[in-house]
């Protein structure tokens, strides 16, 4: 490297000198037909000057890759400099120099010593505008936004040699820009004749660079671009991102799709809520409590203890939050234990030591099929796991407990979903005879949460499919893993006790349309390059899931995306830990089954998967 270091300095020097004696000897013989005696000496001079300034203003180290308007005005002022320099010095030694040399010379050299500087530039200029491309390495790119954003994403482009993108033109909304041009390319508009100019100029890519747009207009213009196969990336949002970050070309994922606006919460409410206080997230290495742990750290508890039973998601969330207090200066005490909720002596020690006043209970088994088959360890770590944290939460008096719940909770046909609804029972029992204010909040699915359908369509697109989907009409309710963990600090807010609060997950997606989108968003079509194939549905599977978001009959709160479902009559939940503990070590799974609809009636213990 050092070599290559060296004989790119000494090219540029050997380069810049054949320069100034050029430009020299030209100015010189523009003024006179004879060059005189001292001409040499003169040159040895003026050189010599001249790359000393030269290697002060740093020409010499130049990434030329990356070269642009600053080392422009750099080698301006370079040569400005070394010619005021050189005619002073010049005079004041009896060298008697005309000034108009200087001024045949010195446009001359700044041009040629920027030819020699942008010559890669310039090269990847010409190749990606196709003057000396074969047509097969670059990708006819679209750029909306014309713009700063669009400006610096077209500058990353050209001096990017990674990025084989070949922009075609700007996209833009404003009347004021359609038609002009930006960097030689045409402005186009607007935004939404996108999938006109897709066809038009057989676009394979799209980059979407507008400053401060917000979540909902972004969803909208991928929602346009998406109905035709091509890659889509985009500038991060600067909401999303804490450094320079912002500045880097990223790919558009599906949760893009989904985003409806920004979440307004109470921010003086959560503050209240955590600042300077002891919280336990347990499941904290898992797709909620990570982003719990994350939301929660950055509202400055005291203490921060992650509790989980795996330990290789946990040590990464914790290394992510250790960075986080490290950089930021946060005064709050990170604790990672590692244990089961089910093991009542070990949370007991854990409570003991760290005391915590607010617990946020993620911990759970949430995987449909592989529960049908192992309901013993779902109700192991779902019901007994949740008994023994809000057991033990009432016995230190802790302020207040949140339950992670599910929607697969309403009217139960799969193990994990009559689990999860016995859970809500049991912090609505504890709630009525304990001091501490227990609540359930309920929600669908998490984009990209570990087991989800997004990681496992991503998967088999990076492997040439085929997409695996149940059944053609499923559909499911999603929200993006930020929104879902930003509504359940909010409804701990709002718990007064015994609430299960639901939150509105917007409109049902039906699962063969996000895998159509996901493949479109690869830059592929879907059943040509993808193929999409139904497997038929699992056991306990539904064809469509139920959050019972009825407004006129569950309460509103004061946030439009958080309500709060009508009370129901307080079981004693007493006698099913008893009956569990009777039987969980020497039961079958029929019998297990059959004890869970005891337990809770809405259970179809017979449902089947058409």
């Amino acid at each position: 490297m050092r070599k290559i270091t060296f004989f790119k300095i000494l090219g540029l020097v050997l380069g810049d000198i054949a320069i100034i004696f050029f430009t020299f000897f030209l100015g010189m013989r523009l003024i006179a037909e004879e060059i005189s005696d001292p001409f040499f000496i003169i040159i040895l001079i003026a050189t010599s000057i001249k790359i000393g300034v030269y290697a002060l203003f740093r020409l010499y180290n130049m990434l030329l890759k990356h070269v642009g308007a600053n080392e422009f005005f750099r080698i301006c002022f370079a040569v400005f400099i070394s010619n005021v320099v050189i005619f002073f010095l010049l005079d004041v030694i009896g060298y008697d120099i005309e000034w108009v040399i200087f001024f045949y010379s010195t446009p001359l050299e700044v041009l040629l010593m920027t030819l020699v500087r942008f010559i890669r530039r310039i090269y990847s200029w010409l190749v990606t505008r196709s003057y000396f491309s074969n047509g097969n390495k670059y990708i006819n790119t679209l750029i909306i936004g014309a713009g700063s954003a669009g400006k610096f994403v077209y500058e990353e482009v050209q001096k990017n040699d990674r990025l084989h993108n070949k922009i075609i033109a700007f996209v833009d909304d404003s009347p004021e820009k359609k038609y002009n041009r930006l960097n030689g390319l045409p402005i186009l508009g607007p935004i939404s004749n996108i999938p006109e100019y897709i066809d038009k100029y057989k676009i394979k890519e799209v980059i979407i660079a507008i400053a401060n747009i917000n979540k909902l207009r972004l969803s909208e213009i991928i929602e346009i671009i998406s109905t035709k196969s091509v890659k889509i990336k985009r500038l991060p949002l600067m909401l999303e991102v804490e450094s320079d970050d912002y500045r880097k070309i990223v790919d558009v994922k599906i949760e893009d799709l989904l985003n409806r606006g920004v979440i307004e919460l109470d921010n003086d409410g959560l503050n209240q809520l955590i600042r300077g206080k002891s919280v336990i997230v347990t499941g904290a290495g898992g797709s909620i409590g990570s982003e719990l742990c994350h939301q929660i750290l950055g509202l400055n508890p005291h203490t921060l203890v992650m509790f989980d039973i795996y330990e290789n998601t946990t040590y990464e969330t914790q290394i992510e939050l250790e960075k986080r207090i490290k950089l930021e200066k946060l005064p709050t005490r990170l604790v990672v234990i590692i244990g089961s909720v089910y093991n009542y002596k070990r949370l007991k020690d854990v409570f003991d030591r760290y005391r915590p006043q607010l617990i946020f209970h993620a911990a759970a088994y949430k995987h449909v099929p592989l529960m049908e088959f192992n309901p013993v360890e779902a109700i192991r770590t779902n019901i007994l796991g949740t008994y023994n944290v809000a057991k033990i939460a009432d016995e230190y008096q802790c302020e207040k407990m949140i339950l992670v719940s599910s929607d697969k909770a309403v009217r139960p046909t799969n193990v994990m979903g009559a689990t999860k609804a016995i859970c809500e029972q049991i912090v609505q029992y504890f709630d009525s005879i304990s001091a501490t204010d227990y609540a359930a909040v309920r929600f669908g699915n998490v984009l990209g949460s570990h087991g989800s359908v997004i990681p496992l369509f991503k998967k088999q697109i990076e492997e040439g499919g085929p997409i695996t989907i149940t059944h053609p009409e499923i559909t499911r309710f999603f929200m993006t893993i930020t929104e879902a963990v930003s509504l359940i600090l909010q409804s701990a807010v709002y718990a007064k006790g015994g609430e299960i609060f639901i939150l509105d997950m917007g409109e049902p997606v039906k699962i063969v349309d996000l895998a159509d989108r996901m493949i479109r968003l690869a830059g592929l079509i879907p059943n040509r390059d993808i193929k999409i194939e139904f497997i038929g549905l699992r056991p306990g599977e539904k064809l469509f899931e139920e959050l019972l978001l009825d407004v006129s009959k569950n309460i509103k709160t004061a946030n439009n995306k958080i309500y709060i479902e009508e009370k129901k009559e307080i079981v004693n939940i007493e006698k099913y830990i008893e009956e569990i503990n009777g039987i969980i070590d020497r039961a079958s799974n029929q019998e297990i089954k059959n004890m869970l609809h005891r337990m809770n009636s809405s259970y179809n213990l017979d449902y089947h998967p058409e």
